[in-house]
């Protein structure tokens, strides 16, 4: 099982800020290149991000649906990925003080993923989530002002 946590500076409701944006998952997310709500009601049971997978001269297009939430504790994802098939993410937001721990637990669910899922596949996960988890503290601890990824929209902030 992937299991991974990560101390982020700063309270729940920050995390839960960038959590709640479908369009800043490419900033936090290793792999992605872009992303997007379809729909209006993210991060909603049901409601669905859209996302692309750049890899060398490579494209794939891909969706993560929410299959649970539980705010502001839990939020669980269906990532489908085409051929590989689909993995569920759940992400844990537990206060800690006057910050925050997020553990997220990813595992393969069908596919061939879920089938050829082992130890290696588990290392292969847990070296993505040191890098995705920091990305996301980073995000959460600048604030409204950090940097934005390739294609993801821009929220102007108002004074």
């Amino acid at each position: 099982m992937a299991v991974r946590h990560q101390l982020v500076k700063r309270p729940p409701s920050k995390v839960w800020e960038v959590l709640e944006d479908g369009h800043r998952y490419a900033d936090w997310v290793v792999g992605t290149h872009d992303s997007r709500p379809l729909d209006t009601t993210w991060p909603a049971v049901g409601s669905r991000i859209e996302y692309t997978v750049r890899v060398g001269p490579w494209q794939v297009a891909g969706n993560t649906v929410v299959r649970h939430l539980d705010k502001p504790n839990r939020l669980e994802l269906e990532a489908f990925s085409g051929a590989l098939g689909t993995a569920r993410i759940a992400i844990e937001v537990r206060p800690w003080g006057d910050h925050t721990l997020v553990i997220v637990d990813e595992h393969p669910l069908q596919g061939p993923g879920g089938v050829l899922h082992n130890a290696a596949v588990d290392a292969l996960i847990q070296v993505r989530h040191r890098s995705m988890l920091s990305r996301l503290a980073k995000l959460v601890e600048q604030g409204e002002g950090g940097p934005r990824k390739h294609g993801s929209a821009q929220r102007t902030a108002e004074a």
